[in-house]
């Protein structure tokens, strides 16, 4: 994995009215080892829990906040952690030109307080569930072995790709091939096959000897 380097972008003054407070917002960014993506950190929770993956204007009806990103007409990706949003810029599109559109939505998100789902508000987030479309089962009787590979993905993996403004979802465990898939600044990142096949796969065929393989689902 590549460190991602933090710096500050922006010192805006956000004041709300709201009585005599004045609210101050500080958006900062990291690089992330996918040049079309950003990841930005708002100093405050994004999802309550999980993450949530959004790959399309379609899937992005489900969150105002989404939607609006995709709206800029220049986005591709939007990824939710937990304190982080990762945006993934279009094909041609300069960052330099970008940053400032997905600032301004989400100082225009956070500031307001909106909902992060349809359906949610500020103090109780309703977060729809993802599609299952792309899980491919496990084989029977491997029960014990998911369990093993599953548990390594979550404590080994999965904090090191967050760092990375991303996230990783299991899919499937058959004929000693695991399925993975890569989520947010690290789906279409250009280290992202090597990160599967020499990191992860040699995680778990060390502590998992049924695994053989390691493939993108």
């Amino acid at each position: 994995m590549k460190i991602a380097l933090r710096h500050q972008h922006l010192s805006y003054l956000v004041a709300k009215r709201s009585r005599a407070y004045i609210w101050i917002m500080f958006i900062e960014t990291e690089t992330t080892p996918n040049p079309a993506t950003l990841k930005f950190l708002p100093g405050k929770p994004v999802m309550p829990s999980g993450t949530r993956d959004f790959a399309s204007p379609e899937e992005a009806e489900a969150s105002p906040l989404a939607q609006a990103l995709f709206d800029t007409g220049e986005v591709t990706g939007v990824f939710f952690g937990s304190d982080f949003v990762s945006v993934t810029a279009a094909p041609g599109v300069a960052w330099p030109d970008l940053k400032p559109q997905v600032v301004a939505v989400l100082l225009d998100h956070f500031v307001s307080e909106a909902p992060l789902f349809i359906g949610g508000n500020a103090s109780g987030i309703s977060v729809p569930p993802e599609s299952d479309e792309a899980d491919l089962g496990d084989d029977e009787g491997t029960e014990d072995i998911v369990e093993q590979i599953k548990d390594l993905i979550e404590t080994r993996v999965r904090p090191a790709v967050a760092n990375d403004g991303g996230d990783i979802r299991y899919r499937g465990f058959r004929s000693g091939v695991v399925y993975l898939q890569m989520q947010g600044a690290c789906s279409g990142c250009p280290s992202s096959t090597a990160t599967l096949k020499h990191g992860i796969e040699g995680l778990l065929k060390h502590y998992v000897p049924e695994v053989q393989e390691v493939r993108a689902a």
